[in-house]
């Protein structure tokens, strides 16, 4: 492999290649994160969905599938992140990823444990106070992201971000190929981070006919809306999404009680947790109680689709590079090629660069 190739997360992690699969709300379960792991990626299991006692059986299948280092995505807002932040260090995962950005204490007991921390950001003033609090990595997501996502485009954010900060960053919001590493790695990220192109591969739980409609959607098939959950994500646009955009405020919050009970039941929440928790946030300033159950919307609705097959019913989140997605590989077809063509592209700009590696590393 070209030395270039070689970046600091492949040290951190403990990975051979610095491609990252992220960790997908009812997709990236223990099947996905292992191959990813396993053909030398980074696969982070996606646990926000996950009672306790599901994340450590999947921990566990993680571990019969592969002895390759993997992580684990959480939510620092769940009424048992630090039962959870037990368990991986009980079980000695190498990462811990975040959708929002922990707290002091969780990063503290983390690092002091040996386990990476590793939030998603969408702004350099994020990536700053994370730096600023003692994470060791963080992936920034641009617009072109699936699910849900910031404001600035990837090509502008990346070099924002890598200028700001000297922890390692990983680039997330349209790649899918090995040219699109080597962009990020010019941009002066780490690695890549992907959702999109890592659902669209055979190891992906996600239903056929479900895949099938990704792969048929184009590169302006999709919306950035807010009327899931009120914040904003990228979904493809379907009749359901539109109806949701059309709908007034109150049939989007009586929806959005239905998702919260539904959500409740799954994550095996009582129902006064989610008060108390609801309360809390409230007066924290964080999130009004009407917020907090419009958020129950996103993974209900995306369960219908990725677990149950009827995205009639649910929403299909995904990255704008879902347009240039043609195909179902392997995951490890998909790594192998993603490196070579990595290779071929480093080759192809710098010819003489290319001949001394292989001089190096025969």
């Amino acid at each position: 492999m070209n030395r270039v190739l070689h970046t600091r997360i492949c040290d951190l992690f403990g990975v051979e290649y610095p491609i990252v699969q992220t960790g997908m709300g009812w997709v990236a379960g223990a099947r996905l994160t292992s191959a990813t792991s396993e053909a030398g990626g980074l696969g982070i299991l996606a646990s926000a969905t996950m009672t306790l006692e599901q994340l450590e059986r999947a921990i566990a299948e993680v571990k019969s599938r592969t002895k390759k280092p993997f992580g684990v995505n959480m939510r620092t807002d769940s009424n048992d992140v630090n039962a959870r932040v037990d368990l991986l260090v009980r079980e000695r995962v190498r990462v811990a990823s975040f959708a929002q950005a922990p707290s002091k204490e969780i990063i503290k007991r983390l690092k002091g444990e040996g386990v990476v921390t590793m939030p998603t950001i969408g702004a350099k003033r994020h990536a700053e106070k994370m730096q600023e609090w003692g994470v060791d990595a963080v992936i920034a997501q641009g617009h072109e992201g699936g699910g849900h996502t910031g404001v600035v485009p990837t090509s502008i954010l990346l070099p924002e971000v890598t200028r700001a900060v000297k922890i390692p960053v990983i680039g997330a919001g349209g790649f899918v190929d090995g040219r699109g590493l080597v962009a990020a790695l010019a941009y002066g990220a780490a690695g890549i981070a992907m959702g999109t192109r890592f659902l669209l591969t055979k190891e992906s739980t996600v239903p056929e006919s479900v895949k099938d409609i990704y792969l048929k959607t184009p590169v302006t098939g999709t919306v950035v809306t807010k009327s899931i959950d009120g914040h904003p994500q990228r979904v493809i646009r379907t009749a359901l999404v539109e109806a949701f955009e059309k709908a007034g405020a109150v049939g989007a919050h009586l929806r959005a009680l239905k998702h919260a009970w539904q959500f409740r039941s799954i994550t095996e929440t009582s129902m006064l947790a989610l008060l108390k928790e609801g309360l809390a946030m409230q007066k924290k300033g964080e999130m009004t109680m009407a917020q907090m159950t419009m958020a129950a919307n996103a993974p209900m609705l995306t369960k219908a689709s990725m677990v149950a097959g009827r995205p009639e019913v649910g929403v299909l989140p995904t990255g704008q590079a879902v347009g240039v997605i043609e195909e179902l590989p392997t995951v490890r077809e998909l790594i192998e090629r993603i490196v070579r063509e990595a290779e071929e592209t480093l080759a192809r700009l710098s010819p003489q660069s290319a001949a001394a590696s292989r001089e190096a590393h025969p």
